[in-house]
């Protein structure tokens, strides 16, 4: 069903069968662009979104669209409106099925170990078999942190759920195969990338991550779009540092040891 399309001629006050008297065509013509989504013709289409004052591209996007954004669209696989309303095992399932590269950015991604506590073992796992994985999280101790825990009206609890996250990542930290860097960034997007699909955890201002939506993406030949994110992941790691520098790993460590010292000693 074309809606916009429906919308138009409703909005005129018109009928199928006076645009198809000012097209040229047959009404069932028209009623099958509407009813079936079928594209007309670019001089049909032109008369038509004439007749109606809107652009052609409007109620035929396909018709304007350059080679290049038909291959970004191929890219898309899927469009969550919330990431609590992608499928629980999709997570699972695309690591599963990594053989070469398995990205995670984000500032805490908490929820994956905890929604799947064998989610880390894998990690580990992958990383045996010859998977390069790549670990971005937040910089608790960072203002950018501080600054997001402000902006969701979370406060400390943000620089709070970043240690806890890195507590359960912790055991990946120093596993051969493994980089683990943190960031002081503003995140715009979580990054989540098996080898040639992607989870993109699109943030909107002031919105729980798990209320944001979910771009699924698989690269294509021509795209653009799984670059561009690509793109952005790179930009963020060149400024990052190892997790063992960060004032939370040497705080961490510090603690292991204490706690490991003979009482009284």
């Amino acid at each position: 069903m074309n809606e916009r399309l429906r919308a138009a001629i409703e909005e005129r006050g018109l009928t199928a069968k006076e645009v198809a008297e000012h097209v040229g065509i047959d009404p069932k013509s028209v009623q099958r662009w509407i009813t079936k989504d079928v594209t007309p013709r670019r001089s049909a289409a032109r008369a038509a979104a004439g007749l109606l004052g809107v652009k052609a591209s409007y109620l035929w996007p396909e018709l304007e669209t350059p080679p290049s954004a038909d291959a970004a669209r191929s890219e898309v696989v899927e469009l969550y409106p919330h990431r609590s309303s992608t499928p629980r095992r999709l997570w699972m399932d695309l690591l599963a099925d990594v053989r070469e590269e398995l990205w995670l950015f984000a500032n805490a991604s908490l929820f994956l170990p905890e929604e799947n506590p064998e989610s880390i073992p894998l990690i580990r796992r992958k990383a045996s078999q010859g998977v390069r994985v790549r670990i971005l999280m937040g910089d608790p101790d960072s203002p950018e942190m501080e600054l997001r825990g402000v902006e969701e009206r979370l406060y400390e609890a943000i620089p709070a759920r970043i240690r806890m996250a890195l507590a359960y990542y912790s055991p990946l930290v120093g596993v051969p195969g493994i980089t683990f860097l943190l960031h002081r960034t503003s995140l715009y997007n979580s990054i989540f990338r098996y080898d040639d699909q992607m989870l993109i955890n699109q943030h909107a201002y002031g919105t729980y991550g798990y209320l944001a939506p979910i771009l699924h993406l698989r690269r294509m030949p021509g795209g653009t779009f799984f670059e561009t994110y690509i793109n952005s992941f790179e930009r963020v790691w060149e400024t990052a540092r190892p997790i063992e520098e960060s004032t939370f790993w040497q705080q961490r460590t510090g603690a292991a040891i204490s706690a490991q010292r003979p009482a009284g000693s």
